[in-house]
């Protein structure tokens, strides 16, 4: 096998394993909890992808990978952790635009992976690039990203009308009183 076929196989494979042990046991947990518990440790999970950073390290990934592809895949990566802790600020504070952050924080953090694959494949990178440990990035942390923001538009679309700021849920209140 290439390392291209190798690396495309590490990939699909921990996705099939991400996405088993998450429908089998991380959904049913989430959907016992409220929305903004079951999105909470999704968020936290991505504050964690600070470890794209790492393709701008040569030392770590074994050389200077394409500057495009660095710098586009690690502040990509940095953009979506910042989105990610304003996101879990504001859901924890109940803000009324909480889910519109979530929702950037989605799009944006799958965008990012979208894009870092594409500049990865157009360079050949896990062919042509020596990423040493930075090799389990993309093969091992980003298929489990992936399945967490899977995770969190699934409740998005399917639970976002629980969703309710404190002002909402003290008129629902006074309105049940009357």
């Amino acid at each position: 096998m290439t390392p291209t076929q190798i690396f495309a196989l590490q990939v699909a494979l921990s996705l099939v394993t991400y996405g088993l042990a998450a429908r089998w046991y991380v959904l049913p947990w989430l959907e016992r909890l409220d929305l903004v518990a079951a999105l909470t440790p999704l968020l936290l999970f991505h504050t964690l992808r600070t470890i794209g950073l790492v393709f701008l390290v040569p030392s770590v990934v074994g050389g200077a990978l394409p500057a495009d592809f660095a710098a586009q895949g690690a502040y990509g990566d940095l953009l979506t952790v910042g989105l990610a802790f304003l996101a879990l600020a504001a859901l924890r504070a109940r803000w009324r635009g909480a889910l519109l952050l979530v929702w950037l924080f989605s799009i944006v953090g799958l965008l990012d992976f979208v894009n870092a694959f594409a500049l990865g494949v157009r360079a050949d990178i896990a062919a042509q690039e020596a990423l040493g440990p930075g090799w389990f990035i993309p093969t091992f942390a980003v298929p489990a990203f992936t399945v967490a923001h899977v995770l969190a538009v699934r409740l998005l679309l399917t639970r976002s009308r629980e969703y309710a700021t404190p002002r909402a849920t003290a008129g629902v209140a006074a309105q049940l009183k009357r």
